[in-house]
């Protein structure tokens, strides 16, 4: 428990470099990148996630044999579905890359309510699969499921947000 413990630490930690809050003269500041991702950054990024959140999953979702037998094939259907969605976003973070510097308030205003309709598909999709999860295992081993993932998903979600620079930067590459 304690190395799953660190490992997730060490994770969560990495994840904070990123972008540290920082403490400045009594205000606080986050430290944003002014520069767009590139493919290849956001490919990269990409390929980590996918690798870390299966194994998180696995040492931190306790499991007995008979409910890894049934949990696991159900996980991963509800990885193929989230990936779809998952493919939209990066597809929407691509685009906003290869815009930046370009923005203006209609164009910004799109790209905020795509963003936010993603992340209610992905609500919609974990609410979608709360049943499938129960008849899969327990409860309160899919409560757990729900929470482990949440919780890696809003750290992968810091992870890319804190690569991305805000859009009002965007006028000081432009000039």
């Amino acid at each position: 428990m304690r190395i799953k413990t660190t490992a997730a630490a060490l994770l969560l930690a990495a994840c904070f470099t990123t972008s540290p809050v920082q403490a400045q003269a009594g205000n606080a500041s986050l430290d944003m990148p002014r520069e767009p991702l590139t493919a290849a950054d956001l490919e990269g990024l990409r390929a980590e996630l996918r690798a870390v959140r299966k194994q998180l999953m696995a040492q931190n979702l306790h499991l007995t044999e008979d409910q890894a037998t049934r949990f696991w094939p159900v996980y991963d259907q509800y990885q193929a579905d989230l990936t779809k969605i998952k493919d939209d976003q990066y597809a929407l973070i691509a685009e906003y890359a290869n815009t930046y510097g370009k923005y203006d308030d209609a164009k910004a205003t799109d790209f905020i309510t795509r963003w936010l309709d993603i992340d209610a598909r992905i609500t919609a999709l974990r609410a979608r699969y709360i049943p499938i999860v129960n008849r899969a295992v327990p409860g309160v081993v899919a409560a757990t499921f729900f929470q482990i993932d949440r919780r890696v998903s809003m750290m992968i979600d810091q992870r890319i947000a804190s690569m991305l620079p805000v859009l009002q930067f965007q006028t000081q590459v432009a000039q």
